[in-house]
C-alpha cells in the first residue's frame, strides 16, 4: 500500500546539490560562517525583504537566541496553539508564558484579549503566524508601543509570506523563521532571525558563536547554534525553486477546496486580505455534530488507509505533560475547540491530484 505522508521534504536535483558543495572540498571550510553561509544570508535578505538576518542551526535555537538578544524577563504573552518549540523557548529562558486565546477565523492570537493579560511583569508578546496565516500585526504593534513591550514573531510557518507587499519578517522587533526539512523551504535543518535594529547583529552573532569576538577575546556568554555549510548549500539550491514549489502548493490547495469547500461540517481557512500566502499547510476543521464523525475518527481512517494526516496542533502546548499544573488555563475556549477538531491534510509540491482525490474520497465517505 502506497503511503502518503503529511509532508515531503523539497530537495533539488542531486547533481545541482553536488555542484553547489564541490568547492567545500577545496576550502575545507565546513562551518563557522563560511562562504555558503554568507551567500545564503544575502539571498534570503532579498527574498524575504528584510533589512537584517542571522542564520541558525535550527528555528528553535533561533527563537531562543532572539529572546536572549532582546533581554526579555518575567512574563511573555503568547499562544498555546503552536508547536511545542514556541513554549519551550520561552520557558527554557526562565520566562513565564501567559497564554492568550486565538481567533476562530485564522487561528492566530486574539488581539482583543492581549491587553487584559498584561501585567507589570510582562516584557514581550510572542505571536505565531499559524499555517502561514498572518497575525494582526498593526494591532499588535499598537499594543506593544502603548505598553513598551517587545514583539518577536514566530514565523516558522510564514517563509516568503508578504502582507500588503511587505515581507512578513519586517514586523515586530524580530521574527523567527524555521528551515526544517518539513517546511515550505528547508536547509535540511536550520532557521533564522530577521530584525531591523542593527545593534542586534552583534548580540545574535555572539550568542550563536560562544561569545567569541576574535582569537583572544570572549566578551559574552554564548552558545553554539551556527548553521553549517552543507545546510547553507541546500538552502541556496532550494531557494532557486521556491517560487515554483509555492505555485504547485497553491494548485493542490485549490483542488482540495474544490473537493471539500462546500461540505457541511467541514471548515476551511479563508484567504486573508492583503496576504500573499505560501500555502504551507491545509488545515481542516471537523464539526462532529454537522459532519457526523469526529476529527479523531477521520484521522484513524486515513491512517488505516496509509494516509498520515496530522493533528496539528494537539494538544495545546499548555496541556503538554511537561507543563502539567504549571501553565494550564481555562480561558482558552477557541484554542481548545480548534485543537480538538483540526487536521492538517497532506500537502507538498509532488502530491498528485489522484492522491488528493483518494484523501477526499475517504473523508467524504465517512460523512453521516
Amino acid at each position: 500500500m502506497k503511503k502518503i505522508m503529511v509532508t515531503q521534504s523539497s530537495m533539488p536535483a542531486l547533481d545541482e546539490y553536488v555542484d553547489e558543495i564541490k568547492d567545500i572540498w577545496d576550502s575545507h571550510w565546513l562551518t563557522n560562517m563560511g562562504m555558503k553561509h554568507k551567500k545564503l544570508e544575502s539571498m534570503l535578505k532579498v527574498y524575504l525583504d528584510v533589512p537584517e538576518i542571522s542564520l541558525f542551526v535550527n528555528g528553535h535555537m533561533a527563537l531562543e537566541m532572539a529572546i536572549q538578544a532582546l533581554n526579555l524577563s518575567g512574563e511573555v504573552i503568547t499562544t498555546p496553539f503552536t508547536f511545542i518549540s514556541t513554549t519551550h523557548a520561552i520557558v527554557r529562558n526562565g520566562l513565564t508564558p501567559v497564554f492568550c486565546d486565538i481567533n476562530e477565523e485564522d487561528y492566530t492570537i486574539n488581539i482583543n484579549q492581549i491587553e487584559q493579560l498584561i501585567t507589570q511583569k510582562t516584557s514581550a508578546i510572542i505571536p505565531v503566524h499559524v499555517y502561514g496565516n498572518v497575525c494582526n500585526v498593526e494591532k499588535i504593534e499598537m499594543i506593544a508601543k502603548k505598553y513598551q513591550l517587545k514583539v518577536i514573531y514566530d514565523a516558522a510557518h510564514a517563509f516568503g509570506v508578504r502582507y500588503k507587499g511587505i515581507g512578513i519578517g519586517r514586523f515586530g522587533d524580530a521574527s523567527m523563521f524555521s528551515f526544517h526539512a518539513t517546511k515550505v523551504y528547508n536547509t535540511i535543518e536550520g532557521g533564522a532571525v530577521s530584525f531591523s535594529d542593527k545593534s542586534l547583529e552583534n548580540k545574535l552573532y555572539n550568542l550563536k558563536n560562544f561569545g567569541i569576538m576574535d582569537e583572544e577575546i570572549i566578551n559574552s556568554i554564548g552558545a553554539n547554534t551556527k548553521m553549517n555549510e552543507f545546510q547553507a548549500a541546500m538552502g541556496i539550491c532550494n531557494l532557486k525553486h521556491i517560487g515554483d514549489n509555492i505555485q504547485k502548493r497553491r494548485k493542490i490547495v485549490e483542488y482540495y477546496k474544490i473537493r471539500l469547500g462546500k461540505i457541511e461540517g467541514i471548515i476551511l481557512c479563508k484567504e486573508q486580505n492583503d496576504v500573499e500566502s505560501n500555502f504551507a499547510y491545509f488545515p481542516v476543521l471537523f464539526q462532529k455534530d454537522e459532519f457526523g464523525v469526529s476529527r479523531d475518527a477521520v484521522y484513524e481512517e486515513l491512517k488505516k488507509r496509509g494516509i498520515y494526516a496530522r493533528k496539528y496542533f494537539f494538544p495545546l502546548t499548555n496541556r503538554a505533560q511537561c507543563y502539567k499544573g504549571r501553565f494550564e488555563s481555562s480561558f482558552l475556549p477557541v484554542a481548545e475547540k480548534v485543537s480538538n477538531s483540526v487536521l492538517t491534510l497532506p500537502l507538498y509540491p509532488e502530491l498528485l491530484e489522484e492522491d488528493v482525490d483518494k484523501i477526499c474520497d475517504i473523508i467524504l465517505g465517512l460523512k453521516r
